[in-house]
């Protein structure tokens, strides 16, 4: 309604004062639970409890190619000027962090432009451990997926669907990223499996280990598939074993620095 139409009718009806400020708090609360009823199917049911699924890092976290993630400066020193700040220099891939778009594709969609509504999101973890336990390049596949379903429903339109192989408790250790011979060996999605995600409207995938590919991957398959697509993904995850398989809500808090091809991000579960 024109404001023009709510000032003939307040004339015409002589409303009064009162009467016109209860319209208005009706309507409000009705825009605003109508708000929610849209935003909910995108929300998992929780508890409360907050997971931290990001891990702490520095100069020493591992990286895909081996050149220290993030260095230190001091800019300002505490015994100086009574207080104190780091200057750093950042690569965008390293620590927990977003691959966007824009990161396999010439004009894709950069982390500052990711939908906001993407980012959050129900999670759906998939157990990888026993796979990766036998095989460091595991893959999460079609099977895997389908498995998933079986036991869990069906993965929600916008989730996060996340590989949980354990690696993540190798990420003090050289094996995080290599064989003892210094082969990159690490569990990462399959092709086959990020294309049936894709006809399901996932938003996300996420992996415990150091890409989306796994380590013998001699095409970055799934990188160059699912992220032009419009899709992002997030590497390094920590935590998943304090998740469960269905029902928690993932908030990623992505980086926003323009034309950014990814970067660090502080993903949380709430439980």
């Amino acid at each position: 309604m024109c404001n023009a139409c709510v000032i003939d009718s307040v004339k015409s009806s002589m409303l009064s004062r009162r009467a016109l400020f209860s319209g208005a708090a009706a309507t409000t609360a009705a825009v605003m639970a109508s708000a929610l009823v849209t935003a909910r199917p995108a929300l998992a049911q929780a508890a409360g409890k907050v997971v931290d699924l990001t891990h702490k890092y520095d100069s020493s976290f591992p990286t895909f190619d081996g050149v220290p993630g993030i260095i230190y400066e001091p800019a300002v020193k505490f015994e100086d000027s009574g207080y104190q700040l780091w200057k750093l220099t950042i690569y965008e891939h390293t620590g927990t962090h977003i691959d966007a778009p824009l990161h396999f594709t010439a004009d894709g969609t950069s982390v500052a432009d990711l939908p906001v509504e993407r980012l959050v999101c129900p999670l759906c973890v998939i157990d990888l451990k026993a796979k990766a336990a036998e095989d460091a390049n595991a893959m999460v596949e079609p099977a895997d997926i389908e498995a998933w379903i079986s036991a869990n429903g069906e993965i929600p339109a916008g989730a996060c669907v996340a590989m949980n192989s354990g690696w993540a408790d190798k990420v003090a250790t050289p094996a995080f990223r290599n064989t003892p011979e210094g082969a990159f060996a690490f569990p990462g999605f399959s092709k086959a499996a990020t294309d049936l995600l894709a006809t399901m409207d996932v938003a996300c995938i996420g992996v415990d280990s150091l890409s989306l590919d796994p380590g013998n991957s001699a095409d970055f398959a799934v990188h160059t598939s699912w992220l032009p697509g419009g899709r992002f993904g997030i590497e390094c995850l920590a935590g998943l074993d304090q998740v469960p398989a269905k029902g928690a809500t993932v908030f990623i808090g992505a980086p926003k620095h323009a034309g950014g091809t990814g970067g660090p991000a502080r993903v949380l579960a709430l439980v």
